[in-house]
């Protein structure tokens, strides 16, 4: 009978427990191909940062939607430009979250990158796999395929599996949400210091390199600045249209002052990992 009874008393326990247990339901936007990643993003990813050691334990889901990215052509070319550009961005972050719990717990390999780096796992970039009829590479995505778009605001939402990269959502990209999701990211960039550093004491603005490695993209889209910077270069003048939507009242009082440098700062390798604690 006390078996019995603890056996109930277990039974409730985990029920209680079960109960309390957050459920996934995908946003009604998430096409059925992305909704597995989707849910896994919604699983493991707090504030731009992953829980790669619980991913790894449970990869399978993982495994089984980068395998059903591989959609015939004919249905790839048959969809919207934003839900092709959508798809591309999902692939390159699903790839770099399985590049990384294959070597997991990354080892160092190299003294130029971060212990703890996705730079320590050689030639990732260039491995290639199937998607939409195709064998591609990380490379290729983000150097040839997504430049057809001419959406330089896709460069910031590619986890690349470092704290630099910009902030890694908790959602998988869809085609009908896209431009509200890239929105996002851009309204996000000025209050991210791994983005921007704003120092008013030194007179400097900082930003991510990732601009000036897609500097042709950011220019087309965005050398649209007013004219008290029109003697300022183009990628400077497209960083300032860019931010100018997400400045607070003294921060664009200090832009208008137009006596600032621009730099950009050294992008952070360190492997965006939430196992061991948050990453400041």
């Amino acid at each position: 009978m006390r078996n019995l009874a603890l056996l109930a008393a277990l039974y409730v326990s985990g029920a209680m427990l079960g109960a309390r247990a957050p459920q996934y339901t995908p946003d009604p936007g998430t096409e059925l191909l992305h909704r597995p990643l989707d849910q896994i993003l919604d699983t493991n990813v707090r504030d731009g940062l992953v829980y790669y050691r619980a991913l790894k334990s449970e990869r399978g889901r993982l495994d089984r939607y980068i395998a059903s990215l591989n959609v015939p052509a004919a249905t790839y070319q048959g969809w919207s430009k934003a839900r092709q550009t959508a798809f591309w961005v999902n692939a390159y972050n699903a790839v770099i979250l399985q590049t990384v719990i294959n070597h997991y717990p990354v080892r160092s390999r190299s003294t130029s990158y971060p212990a703890n780096s996705i730079r320590q796992i050689p030639g990732y970039e260039q491995a290639p796999f199937r998607a939409a009829g195709r064998s591609v590479t990380l490379e290729q995505i983000e150097k040839s395929i997504l430049p057809e778009f001419k959406e330089p605001r896709v460069y910031l939402a590619l986890g690349r599996g470092a704290v630099g990269s910009g902030r890694l959502r908790s959602e998988a990209y869809t085609g009908d949400r896209l431009e509200k999701q890239l929105a996002n990211l851009q309204q996000e960039f000025v209050t991210d210091r791994q983005m921007l550093r704003i120092d008013r004491m030194t007179n400097q603005i900082s930003v991510t390199p990732i601009l000036s490695w897609r500097e042709q993209e950011f220019v087309a889209a965005y050398d649209k600045a007013d004219p008290p910077f029109a003697e300022r270069s183009p990628i400077e003048r497209a960083i300032l249209t860019f931010i100018k939507p997400g400045l607070l009242p003294l921060e664009k009082e200090f832009v208008q002052q137009n006596a600032f440098k621009v730099a950009f700062h050294e992008f952070d390798w360190r492997l965006n990992d939430l196992t061991g604690g948050r990453i400041e």
